[in-house]
């Protein structure tokens, strides 16, 4: 049994995180900012989930988490980063700034200093597991993508510069890279609460699922210690990244 810590667990990729690491066995820490969806969490999945209230955005709250949790919690032997959003689609030049900072805050500053919280006591035991979650988004870019994009081509460089680091060490990182996924908040977020627009986006799609990338994290925290996968970067059938876009006057 591990102990597994994931962030932004109210919803989405957290919740499926939640409910697939407690059915294979494990306990999990779930935080994220709305305390009543973790406690509905907790009450549906029982004594294996630790309901706690973590704002990413909040620098000091992140720095001292861990060693605010109860002592049999202390260890975590896996970190899943996956607190963070996408809000706007407006081009550079009339995004709204706060937007930005928020995407910033959360996407990057929040998950390298939860990292930094929880990678010294990875290294002393020689044993642990990151799982950032990036996105397809930091490898391709598109109109109307450029902070949400610039930060999970960060999340990406990051994880490959921890495994720099962490050469001969047991300690992993990995960078899962979704395509387009449903059963998650994101699209809702981005469009600024239009449900209708975000369901749009699927109609007649089989996109990604929330428990498809939950599985995917589920084979590799069953991973040998010494299995490192760098980065995995997921599609659905109906998506595939295309030819660069070329427009007259």
């Amino acid at each position: 049994m591990k102990t597994i810590l994931v962030t932004g667990a109210t919803a989405g990729f957290g919740a499926a995180f939640a409910r697939r690491f407690v059915r294979d066995g494990h306990r999990v820490i779930a935080t994220g900012r709305r305390v009543e969806r973790l406690q509905a969490l907790a009450e549906e999945l029982g004594d294996s989930i630790l309901p706690l209230q973590l704002d990413m955005m909040d620098r000091k709250a992140v720095d001292r988490f861990v060693d605010s949790l109860p002592a049999d919690w202390r260890r975590i032997d896996v970190l899943v980063n996956n607190a963070g959003l996408a809000l706007g689609l407006s081009p550079a030049w009339e995004s709204d700034v706060a937007d930005w900072d928020q995407m910033i805050a959360t996407n990057i500053t929040g998950l390298v200093h939860l990292t930094r919280a929880v990678l010294p006591q990875m290294v002393e035991r020689n044993d642990g597991l990151i799982l950032n979650l990036g996105s397809i988004a930091g490898d391709y870019p598109y109109p109307g993508g450029h902070i949400y994009g610039g930060t999970k081509a960060f999340v990406l460089q990051f994880s490959l510069n921890l495994r720099a680091d962490l050469v001969g060490k047991n300690v992993r990182v990995t960078n899962i890279e979704p395509g387009l996924v449903t059963g998650s908040e994101f699209s809702v977020v981005r469009f600024g609460g239009d449900a209708a627009r975000a369901a749009a986006l699927y109609a007649d799609k089989a996109p990604l699922t929330a428990e498809d990338i939950a599985e995917t994290a589920a084979w590799l925290v069953s991973l040998p210690p010494h299995v490192n996968i760098n980065r995995i970067e997921m599609m659905p059938t109906c998506q595939a990244s295309s030819a660069l876009a070329v427009k007259g006057k």
